[in-house]
């Protein structure tokens, strides 16, 4: 497997630890124990995606030919990978939701790939798109794994099936079309970028798959993954990054959205999860100044530098900020695109180059 500049491991889940720990304190062991339990998987899962980087990963044939390759597998609540197959391309939906949900989140992300940005799959060569559902048991989690997507069902207390909401299978895949493409170093600011970046193609995604527009968009990472019982809409809010959920067992949505409250901690790979708030809120304001669909202008923008090769694996946001004004340049002119990428940094206080 080889992507630009070399390989990081790379094991992302969807649910930030921050979240998972928060959760793991709670007093009910009906919420505590599976949070718990979906760290420690979280960390087994991390430690083995290490050793896989170190020894090589499986080579998986790639055939470039315009049409998505899906193969959903169930772990039936176990945790070997990939499971048992349950449906492969071509086939017709079975009686489970979840795995027809998979499959369709699988092809979704594929076509919004392949028909906005002529990129066949997440590798551009076609790479076969892996799935397991039924993951472990309450296991409240989904994450790319480097080679496949893997989905818990949740806890059914906090969190339901997480392929409920189609943004999280994108978010996830995008993580693979940032490893083949400018394999951002999953820390600090380029983690965050990385964090990001899976949250704005996966909003797009959603964006595409209902045809709406930057306007009509809720901007929400994860509506419909929390159960009732909580106290939010979603897990990130790119509209109003820090407002998607209040809860008293969650706590408070710890996202900034400018760099006036940019969050520094050793926690979560250096706050991955959490300032990846401040570029999400500048693709927003970018996405809904200039209107119509966001895939079109500011998504391809943002394109463009992820897969260009002059986005470094150690860039800051300032370095990623500068180069969408010059993607943005290079591909418009100087237009009402550039003047909304450029504005949109300046909202949000980092700079450009």
């Amino acid at each position: 497997m080889t992507t630009h500049g070399g390989f990081e491991p790379v094991f992302c889940t969807i649910v930030p630890p921050h979240v998972l720990d928060k959760l793991s304190q709670a007093e009910d062991p009906a919420l505590a124990g599976p949070a718990r339990r979906t760290l420690q998987r979280d960390a087994f899962e991390r430690t083995q995606r290490r050793l896989t980087t170190v020894l090589g990963a499986t080579t998986v044939a790639s055939v470039a030919d315009g049409k998505p390759q899906r193969t959903i597998h169930d772990a039936r609540h176990g945790t070997d990978l990939p499971g048992h197959k349950v449906r492969g391309e071509g086939d017709k939906p079975g009686k489970d939701a979840t795995v027809n949900r998979a499959y369709a989140g699988l092809g979704a992300t594929f076509e919004l790939l392949l028909t906005a940005y002529q990129r066949d799959s997440i590798d551009g060569n076609g790479l076969p798109l892996d799935a397991t559902v039924h993951y472990d048991r309450d296991y409240n989690n989904a994450f790319w794994n480097g080679e496949q997507m893997v989905f818990g069902d949740g806890d059914g207390e906090i969190f339901l099936d997480f392929t409920i909401p189609i943004d999280v299978i994108g978010h996830e895949l995008v993580h693979g079309v940032t490893q083949y493409t400018a394999n951002l170093t999953y820390f600090g600011q380029p983690g965050a970028l990385n964090e990001s970046v899976s949250d704005v193609f996966g909003a797009l995604i959603k964006q595409y798959t209902l045809g709406q527009t930057a306007a009509e968009a809720d901007w929400l990472i994860g509506a419909g993954l929390l159960a009732p019982r909580v106290t939010g809409v979603a897990l990130r809010s790119m509209k109003e990054p820090g407002t998607a959920y209040d809860d008293d067992v969650l706590g408070k949505d710890p996202q900034p959205a400018t760099m006036d409250d940019f969050v520094r901690t050793g926690r979560d790979n250096g706050g991955v999860h959490i300032n990846s708030g401040i570029p999400n809120h500048a693709f927003y304001l970018a996405a809904t100044a200039l209107g119509g669909h966001a895939w079109e202008r500011a998504g391809q923008v943002w394109y463009d530098v992820l897969t260009g090769g002059e986005l470094k694996e150690k860039a800051m946001f300032t370095d990623f900020a500068s180069l969408t004004v010059k993607a943005a340049r290079e591909r418009f002119g100087d237009g009402e695109e550039l003047d909304a990428v450029s504005k949109a940094w300046e909202q949000v206080g980092v700079r450009t180059l």
